[in-house]
Parts: C-alpha cells; sequence; structure tokens
C-alpha cells in the first residue's frame, strides 16, 4: 500500500531526549548514577507523559524522596535542558517531506506542560499536519488505543502509514497494526528510507 503519511516520534529522533547525560554533566556521573537508581525517573516521565501535571507529579515525588528534592528541582527547572539538542537532519527530512506535499504527523509520548515549554524552543513542532500528543490524549505509547487514534482520526489505514520511532516497543505495536515502520538509528539510515519508499529524491533527503 502507498505510503499516505509519515508519522514521527520526537524524542531521540527530532530531538535528543538524553536525562542522564544532562545530570552527568551538572551533578557529576557518580552522584547521578545514585540518583536514577534511588528514584523511578522514567517511570515519574510516563506519568507526566500519560496526562498528568508536570509540576504536581515533581512535587508529588520530591515530598516523597527529600533527600533527592535538588536533584528533582533541577528535572523541572531545567527540563528543556534535557530534551536537546535538535537532532538537525531529521528536522530537515520533515520539512523536505512537507515541501513534496507528503502528509507528516507527530505521534509522540510528551506531557503538555513539558510540551508546552518545547514549543517555543522547537519551532518545528508547530508545522505537522497533525499531532497526536499523548499527553493531551492520556494514552502512551506502546498501548495500541494510540495508534487507534491515529488510524480514526486521520481516516488512514494502517498500511498507508509510515512511523519512525527510536523504541522497539512502540514500533512492534505499529507493526501488530498493520503499519510501515523504521526503527530510528540514526537520521541517516531515516532518510534513506524516504528515498526507498519513493516519498524523498536522493538530493532532497540530504
Amino acid at each position: 500500500m502507498t505510503v499516505q503519511a509519515i508519522v514521527f516520534d520526537i524524542g531521540n529522533v527530532l530531538i535528543e531526549w538524553q536525562p542522564e547525560r544532562f545530570f552527568d554533566r551538572v551533578i557529576g556521573a557518580e552522584r547521578s548514577a545514585e540518583f536514577f537508581a534511588a528514584i523511578q525517573l522514567h517511570e515519574m516521565n510516563d506519568r507526566v507523559d500519560a496526562g498528568e501535571v508536570f509540576h504536581d507529579v515533581i512535587a508529588e515525588t520530591i515530598a516523597q524522596n527529600p533527600d533527592w528534592a535538588d536533584e528533582l528541582t533541577l528535572w523541572r527547572d531545567r527540563w528543556i535542558e534535557m530534551a536537546s539538542p535538535v537532532i538537525d537532519h531529521s528536522v530537515r527530512l520533515l520539512r523536505a517531506l512537507r515541501r513534496a506535499g507528503h502528509p507528516v504527523y507527530a505521534l509522540s509520548n510528551f506531557g503538555n506542560e513539558t510540551f508546552a515549554i518545547a514549543e517555543p524552543e522547537y519551532p518545528f513542532l508547530e508545522e505537522f499536519d497533525k499531532r497526536y500528543i499523548s499527553g493531551a490524549l492520556q494514552i502512551i505509547k506502546p498501548a495500541a488505543a494510540i495508534y487507534e487514534h491515529v488510524e480514526n482520526d486521520s481516516g488512514i489505514a494502517p498500511g498507508g502509514l509510515l512511523f519512525v520511532d527510536d523504541r522497539h516497543d512502540n514500533i512492534a505495536a505499529a507493526d501488530a497494526r498493520g503499519w510501515k515502520t523504521h526503527l530510528f538509528e540514526g537520521p541517516t539510515g531515516w532518510a534513506e528510507r524516504l528515498v526507498q519508499e519513493g516519498l524523498l529524491t536522493p538530493e532532497a533527503a540530504q
């Protein structure tokens, strides 16, 4: 089936998301390792991505873990530094697809408040034809319901959707529904896939 829309994950596809790297740099690798071992930070982040209020989740986690209040405050106040830098080649591919007339969607696990923080920093986040953000939908990947929502809202059958994501579980869930998929391991491979699919010329994919 011909690709009718290209669906981008955001974190680690368009913007690097490496909280451990941020904390290694700011508080040192040893303290950072202790922090990530002591606090279920990725689970905390999943709650935000599922629609809970960012500041409320952080405040609750601080109350439960007062010894880590300084580090959790850094997570709250300097969140944008963890969601950086931009993966420039991926953004060029997004824009090249749109110039070529292909609908481009976002399907991302992202909190409502954190997405609002990111939008002014990364103007390309406003360039999608449709955005499916987990915080707004209150469903996170890889739950089947979020993929079903994309299908129903877009009116595109699964085989007409090409989805790029950096996580194996998210790709597997899309595969199970019959989507075309690409596991993101860098923008060069993604560019090659877009050329193979006939969506971009080699020149446009640079």
